[in-house]
């Protein structure tokens, strides 16, 4: 594969995937670190979410990799393409992208080096690097497809964020979108994971197109479960939690809510959902849904 990794901060020579590791002159890198930020995420977030979410396997969770798996299948038809997924996170949507397009060449990411660090010791032979977004090192126009599911939230200045994903992706590349839906359910949940905003669907819509994208699917994932999502959030609002202790307890009651039962049925809605969303849009749910594409100048 030709992709070609900008040299890192501190080494002269161009680093070189060699199928396991980077190789950097005489040194082997697990992962390649770029640009560091204050981020709206830390390493303690993923850890946190990877023990209360019984390690991905949270409903929502499950549905945003399937439908982001669903979208690839749909959009990426060449053995060579380049797939980039932003804010990797605990890496499963990764080790699924890997499953579904072996032969594509796929790049792991995120702002934060330590879950980096922990997806190379998974040994999915996957490149990794690091960096901030809004400081991206990747030259213009060299990836096929990116992937950033609840990401932008967590970036303060999102139209330039959206503007990087914009300017990476080639001519007739795609954009798989996905953040939380609703500024009015914001609560100390959002707080706790550090989101900048939740959004409404229209406003991402406005972003998408400010960037230059065209908009080639809009719509909503949890529609089914809206109602008592909201009931929940709303009712977060008005709770006199005080610190961050309290509030964590009541997250981690929230994520477990109805243990594996309810959460498998709340996944089998949501492939039905999403089964039903080739052919309707939905006008809310949990999250907003993206697929953008950049057009041939």
């Amino acid at each position: 594969m030709g992709f070609k990794f900008p040299i890192p901060p501190g080494y002269t020579e161009e680093p070189i995937w060699m199928g396991n590791c980077f190789g950097i002159g005489s040194k082997k890198l697990s992962v390649l670190r770029y640009t560091e930020c204050d981020a709206g995420w830390d390493a303690s977030l993923t850890d946190f979410h990877e023990k209360e979410a019984e390690a991905g396997n949270h409903y929502i969770d499950r549905a945003s990799r399937f439908r982001a798996c669903n979208e690839l299948k749909n959009k990426v038809h060449a053995d060579s393409a380049v797939i980039l997924e932003i804010g990797s996170s605990s890496g499963y949507l990764l080790g699924e992208i890997k499953t579904f397009f072996p032969e594509s060449f796929l790049i792991g990411s995120d702002c934060i080096l330590e879950p980096l660090e922990k997806i190379a010791q998974k040994k999915l032979d996957i490149p990794l690097i690091q960096f901030d977004l809004f400081n991206c090192p990747l030259p213009g126009n060299c990836v096929d497809v990116i992937v950033a599911l609840n990401v932008l939230e967590h970036i303060k200045d999102d139209e330039a964020a959206i503007k990087q994903i914009y300017r990476i992706l080639k001519p007739g590349g795609y954009a798989i979108i996905e953040v939380p839906a609703n500024q009015g359910l914001y609560d100390f949940y959002d707080e706790q994971l550090k989101h900048f905003r939740r959004y409404a669907l229209r406003d991402l819509k406005k972003l998408a197109n400010k960037a230059g994208f065209t908009i080639c699917s809009a719509s909503h994932l949890g529609f089914f479960v809206y109602p008592g999502f909201k009931y929940m959030k709303l009712r977060n609002k008005q709770s006199k939690l005080g610190t961050d202790s309290q509030k964590q307890t009541r997250m981690k009651n929230q994520i477990q809510f109805g243990g594996p039962v309810i959460n498998n049925l709340f996944y089998l809605l949501m492939k039905i959902e999403l089964a039903l969303g080739k052919y309707i849009q939905y006008p809310i749910g949990i999250r907003c849904l993206l697929l953008l594409k950049k057009e041939f100048e």
